[in-house]
């Protein structure tokens, strides 16, 4: 089975050139098989402000509704996705920019009102991955927008963190996935207070008793247990680590 690598990016890593530029040269960089997704929320606000929409978040969680849902839209799959595209086709990298209303590859259902009406918000529920393995395979490379579709007509803005992670797991079926999280710390810490205090492996046991030491807390709990998830769904390996160390095979946290 041959090895496909998935790097999830996000934050101001996507949104200043500078930082895009050498995320993009080591993703490059990256052998074999590979596929990007990214965010582009910090644009979103910055553009939505310039239209006089003013940008909602709940629980760092934007709220879409109609305007809002137009905004992402251009700058997601417009601006952000082709400007990593066209960066990507510099490199030699014969990039492809996608949402999941494309080919049908993802297919979501807006997220029901529940305490918070987050609007055109989508939860996934299917991914098509059949014609996203045809493309990988031919090598060109993914580039996936945090937008999925609901089979109706509708775009939905979708986190894009479940983006990679269900795309991971459906691709797993046809490649070895290592699904990378990029992220502002090195790894997952033993030590919050220090960078370099980088836990090198974490399988569930382990990931357990962490929990129980107080060691992992707070917001990587979640982040963990989706990655196990992932793993439990077929993918072969989890990577959280900083953006400059995605070509280093041995940097970050492993999970498996």
């Amino acid at each position: 089975m041959q090895k496909l690598t998935i790097v999830k990016v996000g934050g101001k890593i996507v949104e200043e050139a500078g930082s895009l530029q050498r995320l993009l040269a080591d993703f490059s960089h990256i052998p074999g098989h590979k596929l990007l997704v990214h965010g582009g929320g910090r644009s979103a606000t910055h553009y939505a402000s310039l239209l006089g929409i003013e940008s909602q978040m709940v629980n760092g969680r934007r709220v879409t509704d109609a305007e809002t849902l137009k905004v992402v839209t251009m700058v997601y799959a417009g601006l952000v996705n082709k400007t990593i595209v066209s960066s990507l086709q510099a490199l030699g990298i014969n990039a492809l920019g996608l949402t999941g209303a494309d080919m049908n590859v993802i297919r979501s259902r807006k997220r029901p009102v529940k305490e918070v009406d987050y609007g055109f918000v989508g939860d996934v529920e299917s991914v098509d991955a059949s014609l996203l393995a045809d493309l990988i395979a031919k090598n060109v490379v993914p580039v996936m927008a945090p937008l999925t579709h609901d089979g109706a007509g509708s775009m939905l803005n979708t986190n894009a963190d479940t983006i990679a992670a269900e795309v991971a797991k459906a691709l797993s079926n046809t490649f070895q996935v290592t699904l990378m999280y990029c992220f502002e710390k090195k790894g997952v810490l033993r030590d919050e207070n220090d960078d370099d205090s980088v836990i090198s492996s974490i399988d569930k046991k382990s990931f357990l008793d962490l929990v129980e030491a107080g060691v992992v807390q707070g917001g990587m709990i979640p982040k963990l247990e989706n990655a196990f998830d992932a793993i439990a769904a077929g993918v072969n390996e989890v990577v959280i680590t900083r953006a400059d160390a995605i070509d280093d095979p041995s940097a970050g946290t492993h999970i498996f």
